[in-house]
């Protein structure tokens, strides 16, 4: 898996590399933005891990030109801002996670894990298992042509579903999935927003695509 590492903090950035590819991950770092669209010109990364105040062009102009160029790479952002208005604009753009210096390398891992497991299978941003159709861009869903209006939750927790259609998810899974960040609730909350998904999704239908896994968690499979 390669990575690609912006931060012009040097002992940070070296840090980071030496660390990460001792987790076994071929690593790309450089401190300078234009420096970085070179690297990402002339690569394909899996995960790209931006320092927001970087000099040439800053993490958040090199976020808007890689979603610009149609990419989906998973990226997350590093600040030393903690301000909800700096995590806003970078989702808006479409980041992927934050996180705040100074930080546990423990947890950058984890949240590259996660992103990982968020990471589209799908090459196109329309998802469709058996006669569900789900739209990324317009934020629609179709069941058997029939449009299905979901909140922006279980709009979240279904794409989670469907991405990884015939994958056993646990709560947490499905939670670290559907909630960018900051989520404090609890897996009952995942076990509700199931309930409702069925109810909108399946009821009616002879064919259930939303199966409960005793002891393990949820999946979305297509089965006759």
């Amino acid at each position: 898996m390669r990575l690609l590492i912006v931060e012009d903090e040097k002992d940070l950035r070296e840090i980071l590399k030496k660390r990460l590819v001792k987790e076994k991950y071929s690593v790309d770092a450089c401190g300078n933005g234009l420096e970085a669209m070179d690297y990402i010109d002339m690569t394909s990364n899996d995960v790209m891990i931006l320092d927001i105040m970087v000099p040439g062009k800053d993490g958040l102009s090199i976020l808007k030109e890689v979603r610009n160029q149609g990419k989906d790479t998973p990226i997350l952002m590093l600040t030393a801002k903690d301000g909800i208005e700096d995590r806003v604009k970078g989702l808006d753009l479409g980041a992927d996670d934050y996180l705040v210096k100074p930080f546990a390398f423990d947890e950058l891992l984890a949240r590259i894990r996660v992103m990982m497991r968020r990471k589209p299978s799908f090459t196109s941003n329309r998802l469709e298992v058996a006669d569900l159709i789900l739209d990324r861009d317009t934020k629609q869903v179709w069941r058997n042509g029939k449009e299905i209006f979901l909140s922006a939750k279980e709009f979240m927790i279904l794409e989670c579903l469907m991405r990884n259609k015939n994958v056993v998810l646990s709560r947490n899974q499905i939670e670290q999935n559907a909630w960018d960040f900051n989520f404090e609730g609890s897996s009952n909350v995942i076990d509700v927003y199931i309930r409702y998904l069925r109810k909108k999704i399946d009821e009616g239908f002879e064919r259930k695509l939303i199966h409960t896994v005793r002891g393990a968690g949820y999946v979305l499979r297509d089965v006759e």
